[in-house]
């Protein structure tokens, strides 16, 4: 066992010890508690990377890492394992922690208490459910997540913020209830929760008792598919991640991402090719599930009035995308749904951020956090943000200049994030819906019978992918107009310069991925490649052997001629 084995536990403990750290310090030495936040989210992110190029680099088959925390041997204990799909994961999850963080740390921070540490308690829990390899710590990673969001979701109080919240929190707790008689189905059946132990298992299960099975993985695939937001379970999102504030939206715009992460894994797992009599079950659910979403999400994204409104349909819009992907269980389509996933991830975050910052300019106060009563809660006077930086006051005087830099740069920001979601070329939005497409029409690569026939629901999906996007930019381009081409006598917003910097690092990030396209294809069709051959993870997991403690190895050497 070496050192980098060792560090994919560092993910999980880093935040862990830094969240305690924080309670102890109390509430009167915030300044001090957000730049240790950030020292620790910056940390993980360096952690997440590392451990990101560790499975480009190893010669591991399948690039996978196993690590047991307590040392208990194979199926009975905690496992956590990276690979190349979990590796992505935890670097996605680490760059919107730095970004969301810098936006709050303007002002967002000080609406409410215990804001740095519950905002380190949601990391733990994003990297441990990314991590983890059994369904029951499965389960306790994401209730770790969850309680923190229910903090974090009411942060900055308000009417509007406490309803939606009190509805999100409700449909959650319901869904982890599922999560639970799920798992106790699948584990009745089974005798095992490690989910390479499932692996091998599920194959072997006597037909009497498949159709146990098969109600266990339903109600746990409702469970998640709650919190991945498939229609019709997603009626909670939109109200409660428009309600949210910009940071913590930004935030969820991952978390809802951990429910097709988990389906990703788990089907491709449990259910593959080798799954005998329950191979690629429930894969039509996903595909025409995900096909109703889509249509649900696109139709409301054209009566939406309000910028975090279309930012949180977008979400539904691209949980779809995936969910469809994961559903026709293809290599090539999962890659690219997983560069689509990066980079529209990305700018859902950035536009959730951006939302707060465009909405102000309709206001002729100061601070956006007095906007709008109604959609967007005060915080307390005890909690005043820090003064706002007008980014044209560090401007000279330019002749000729017909737009102040401040909406220059929201423009500019609002039209790079249309374009990623909407997927209009040159950025990589364009690129990932360009090779969903690809896949859609060449199902078995580029190589095969250029006469095999495509499905039906490729078609379809096909035609979705090219009307949503349709439905996007008559949105957007609605909204843009309201937003910036109509003559209004507003004076230029306040901006602090911690609220442009993650904008810019999150929109730059998505650029940077349309020259960087072709390496990141390659790692996204070698993940698809490795989830395709599940018996390299089982063979990785269950061939990890705990370490003989000291009387043990003492022993062996003793007996040895």
């Amino acid at each position: 066992m070496n050192g980098m084995t060792h560090l994919i536990a560092a993910p999980i403990l880093l935040p862990l010890l830094t969240a305690a750290l924080m309670l102890m310090l109390g509430e009167k030495r915030r300044p001090l508690k957000a730049r240790l936040n950030l020292f620790s989210s910056i940390l993980g992110l360096g952690i997440s990377i590392a451990l990101l190029q560790w499975t480009m680099r190893t010669e591991v088959p399948g690039a996978i890492g196993v690590y047991l925390p307590g040392n208990w041997q194979v199926p009975f204990g905690i496992v956590l394992v990276v690979d190349r799909l979990s590796a992505l994961m935890l670097v996605l999850t680490g760059i919107i922690g730095v970004c969301a963080l810098l936006f709050a740390m303007a002002r967002w921070d000080r609406a409410g208490s215990s804001f740095h540490a519950l905002f380190q308690i949601q990391l733990m829990g994003l990297y441990g459910a990314f991590l983890t390899a059994d369904l029951f710590n499965l389960f306790v990673f994401f209730e770790v997540l969850l309680a923190a969001s229910y903090g974090l979701m009411l942060h900055g109080s308000g009417r509007p913020r406490v309803s939606a919240g009190l509805h999100y929190i409700s449909i959650n707790l319901l869904a982890s209830s599922l999560f639970l008689i799920g798992a106790a189905l699948i584990y009745g059946v089974t005798g095992t929760l490690n989910m390479a132990d499932l692996a091998l298992k599920i194959p072997l299960v006597p037909e009497a008792d498949r159709g146990l099975l098969h109600a266990g993985a339903g109600i746990l695939a409702v469970a998640f598919l709650a919190k991945a937001g498939m229609w019709p379970l997603n009626f909670w999102l939109v109200p409660a991640y428009s309600a949210a504030s910009a940071p913590v939206a930004a935030m969820f715009a991952i978390m809802t991402k951990v429910g097709v992460y988990t389906l990703l894994r788990l089907w491709t797992l449990l259910f593959s090719g080798q799954a005998g009599a329950s191979a690629y079950f429930g894969g039509d659910w996903l595909i025409y599930g995900g096909m109703a979403t889509i249509v649900c999400a696109a139709l409301a994204i054209l009566a939406a009035q309000r910028l975090e409104r279309m930012a949180s349909l977008s979400i539904l819009v691209s949980a779809g995308i995936l969910l469809c992907a994961v559903g026709f269980a293809q290599p090539s389509l999962v890659a690219a749904a997983l560069f689509y996933l990066v980079s529209s991830t990305l700018a859902l975050s950035a536009l959730f951020l951006l939302a707060e910052l465009i909405e102000r300019c309709r206001s002729v106060h100061e601070s956006a956090l007095e906007d709008e009563a109604e959609a967007l809660p005060r915080i307390p006077a005890s909690a005043q943000p820090i003064k706002g930086t007008n980014l044209d006051d560090d401007q000279k005087a330019v002749v000729g200049q017909v737009i102040p830099w401040t909406m220059a740069f929201l423009g500019l920001s609002f039209i790079a994030c249309a374009l990623l979601i909407i997927g209009m070329p040159p950025l990589s939005g364009f690129i990932g819906k360009l090779s969903l497409m690809s896949a859609l029409l060449n199902p078995m690569g580029l190589g095969a019978d250029s006469d095999a026939p495509i499905p039906g629901a490729a078609w379809g999906l096909l035609a979705l992918l090219i009307l949503s996007g349709l439905a996007s930019l008559i949105a957007f381009s609605r909204l843009g107009i309201q937003r910036f081409w109509t003559p209004e006598e507003r004076p230029s917003p306040l901006l602090h310069r911690l609220e442009c910097v993650p904008i810019i690092l999150l929109v730059g990030l998505s650029i940077g991925m349309t020259f960087k396209a072709e390496p990141l294809l390659r790692y996204t069709q070698a993940a698809a490649q490795s989830l395709n051959n599940p018996e390299q993870y089982v063979m990785a997991v269950l061939g990890t052997r705990a370490v003989p403690s000291p009387e043990a190895r003492a022993a062996g050497a003793q007996v040895q001629p």
